[in-house]
């Protein structure tokens, strides 16, 4: 071992340009260094190989049989080192491992099907954990490599990670063909009296992402009930006189109407993140350009 640690890369590269050239001067020229420099290089192979390696002659150097056979040997870990070098075109097909992506619920129903069906489609080798978006634990989470790619809203993301905007929705406000103002003209102050349903996936409280909105306009909303996601608020809303602000891709139910109201909220962004250490590495960067292909951004 105490000869492996003295042997350095450079002092292969030298072996291998005097076995080609077989002269000091022509080896020195071809590695941009002195005659000097190489034979201290070959004095330092010479002590570690135990093995003169080169004998000098009249019109130049004659390897050793030593020397000779260890020609392949170094020739092959030359190689190899500059194949570590040499940037590998990453090839989906062949794609292995597990990659993890935390998403909020939204994200979840929006964003993930059709990000699902490429990466599936595309590299079937790849292993996908999908877990639910854990707003205090997110950076951790990120930090010990638990997560590789989180989809969120910019404000639940750490806003030192790189990010990559996806693209933008809005709110409306929805109510069940049954409630008793799906068929009235309301205000927000209506709105802000009635009965209303948030989705709270963070964290389960009575406290929604709209209120800081209503405040704004001198309004404190009636929040009668919290769901923890956003997929389950329609089934509520059918189910209650109520009403709920729910994305505006999100809505597929038939049975919902949405209300006219003098304002709405301001659109709001759909973000991906990820740890920085992950800025090179191909399979992340294709599974972001596969995210983006998906989503039109």
């Amino acid at each position: 071992m105490a000869k492996l640690e003295r042997l350095e890369i450079k002092q292969l590269r030298v072996f291998q340009a005097l076995l080609r050239e077989q002269n000091a001067s022509r080896a020195a020229g071809q590695l941009g260094l002195t005659q000097q420099a190489v034979s201290e290089q070959l004095k330092k192979l010479r002590d570690i190989f135990g093995d003169r390696l080169f004998l000098r002659k009249t019109h130049g150097l004659v390897p050793t049989p030593h020397a000779q056979s260890l020609a392949p040997q170094i020739d092959a870990i030359l190689l190899e080192l500059q194949t570590l070098l040499t940037p590998q075109k990453f090839d989906p097909a062949a794609a292995r491992g597990t990659f993890v992506i935390s998403a909020t619920d939204y994200a979840q129903q929006i964003v993930l099907p059709a990000l699902l069906a490429e990466l599936r489609r595309d590299a079937p080798g790849l292993k996908i954990v999908v877990r639910d978006f854990e707003i205090d634990s997110l950076h951790a989470l990120m930090e010990s490599n638990h997560v590789n790619l989180a989809i969120a809203f910019p404000d639940y993301l750490p806003e030192s990670y790189p990010t990559q905007h996806l693209f933008s929705d809005r709110h409306i406000c929805m109510t069940s063909r049954h409630s008793s103002i799906a068929d009235k003209a309301v205000t927000l102050t209506d709105i802000a009296r009635h009965p209303n349903i948030i989705a709270s996936p963070s964290r389960p409280n009575l406290k929604g992402s709209l209120d800081d909105w209503f405040k704004a306009r001198g309004l404190t909303r009636n929040v009668a009930i919290s769901a923890p996601c956003f997929s389950v608020v329609p089934a509520y809303l059918e189910a209650t006189d109520s009403v709920a602000f729910l994305p505006a891709r999100a809505v597929t139910e038939s049975e919902l109407v949405e209300l006219a109201l003098e304002a709405l909220p301001e659109p709001f962004e759909v973000t991906a993140a990820w740890h920085p250490r992950y800025n090179d590495d191909q399979l992340h960067q294709w599974v972001v350009t596969k995210l983006i292909d998906v989503t039109g951004s």
